[in-house]
């Protein structure tokens, strides 16, 4: 017997919850194979089987557990499904022949025999898509997301529910889901208790609204130079480098071609001291069902195009498959928030504490501007540089976003270093 202990998962972390039982009390697991994920209030991690057998819970979902507690164990002796249900098939039948007449057919409205009701079709169209069906994971998942099995395309074996198909329902646009009655059922409200991930993101917001100096700038920034270079050479940087040239890859040079322009926004306040930092790790905020992460850009300043767009696209993936890890979000010395992928038109960053700037990205939208004398209708997008003003004056932070369009509208300028 295997005793499954929750791992540490950060060296100031002393508890989590867990959040979810990938597989069932009394399911036969494989080694590496995902058994449930624990959540903290920095990382949610996910905890794969040391071992192949069978597993018992020993913690309910949404318990809180401490380091090093056992909350399940894994039976190495059990045999295998495959192995019990070879051992207690029966042998199949032999259908018997009428003399000169083949195989009798089943009169019309008779009921199927067990061996047809026992088919693959016919016992997953017996049975449905109720919640009773789902696997634990599945089921918390269209419990947390309100959505009704029903209305889910099964792609699994036999049409069954999988994990994906939560996901991929809950992305799609409410326009796309049927229609759901609209008689009200049940309690009015109802009460989960909130994650540890979200309480502390609750706990560092308020703190930086309380404990720092916030004061917002904006401007508005032209994208036809950065548009008109992703379609010219969209296909042969993808072929090169096997990745899209996007748009935060172009956000993420102007903004560190402009902390070299005003450094203090590159620095931040300990005590009764400035720390001015020297180097270039650029948090892109990256937002999941769990909440908000902000994963670090090493060195952003010495990174490609692709570079930068490579080390996003895998955050991004870690991050939705509950991989990140802390290390990945630490030491960061200015973010960039891209709201615009949500729609949000104008809107205030919040500070991502000790760092005293961020950069809010928003949506795209064609507009009329003046241009040489002409109205012209361009793709513009409204720009937010949130800053601390105990550190940063005014000036400053107006000198930054200004070059930060600046480098955007012109962006041969990071190449010729001007």
């Amino acid at each position: 017997m295997i005793e499954i202990k929750v791992p540490s998962v950060g060296e100031s972390i002393t508890s989590g919850v867990l959040g979810v039982w990938n597989k069932p009390d009394g399911a036969y697991v494989k080694a590496g194979e995902p058994i449930f994920e624990i959540e903290t209030d920095k990382v949610t991690s996910e905890i794969v089987a040391e071992s192949a057998g069978q597993l018992k819970h020993l913690v309910k979902a949404g318990d809180t557990v401490q380091i090093g507690q056992v909350v399940a164990s894994i039976d190495e002796k059990a045999a295998p499904p495959a192995e019990i249900a070879a051992r207690a098939e029966p042998p199949a039948p032999v259908a018997k022949k009428e003399a000169g007449n083949g195989s009798k057919a089943p009169a019309e409205g008779s009921k199927p025999s067990r061996l047809e009701a026992a088919t693959p079709v016919a016992a997953g169209a017996a049975r449905g898509k109720s919640a009773d069906d789902l696997s634990p994971a599945v089921r918390y998942q269209t419990e947390e997301k309100g959505i009704n099995p029903a209305s889910i395309q099964g792609t699994g074996k036999d049409g069954r529910i999988l994990k994906g198909d939560v996901l991929a329902a809950a992305d799609r646009p409410a326009s796309s889901a049927p229609a759901v009655a609209s008689k009200r059922t049940g309690e009015r409200t109802s009460r989960k208790k909130m994650s540890p991930l979200r309480q502390k993101i609750a706990a560092r917001l308020l703190a930086a609204q309380q404990e720092t100096a916030h004061l917002t700038t904006f401007n508005e920034v032209d994208l036809s130079s950065i548009m008109a270079l992703r379609t010219k050479f969209q296909d042969r940087f993808v072929k090169k480098h096997e990745i899209k040239l996007g748009f935060m890859s172009f956000f993420v040079k102007a903004v560190v071609h402009a902390l070299h322009v005003v450094p203090t926004i590159n620095s931040r306040i300990d005590g009764e001291e400035v720390v001015q930092n020297h180097f270039y790790d650029i948090g892109c905020a990256i937002s999941t069902d769990k909440g908000l992460f902000v994963p670090v850009i090493r060195d952003a300043d010495q990174l490609s195009f692709a570079g930068v767009e490579k080390a996003i696209a895998a955050y991004a993936k870690k991050a939705r498959d509950g991989k990140i890890t802390l290390p990945d979000m630490e030491g960061g010395v200015f973010t960039i928030t891209n709201g615009g992928v949500f729609g949000s038109l104008m809107s205030t960053p919040i500070l991502n504490p000790p760092q005293c700037g961020i950069l809010g990205m928003h949506t795209i939208q064609e507009r009329p501007v003046a241009i040489a004398g002409r109205v012209e209708i361009r793709p513009m997008m409204y720009l937010a540089l949130t800053y601390d003003h105990r550190l940063v004056d005014g000036k400053e932070a107006v000198t930054f976003l200004a070059t930060v369009k600046e480098v955007v509208e012109n962006p041969a300028a990071v190449l010729l270093e001007v």
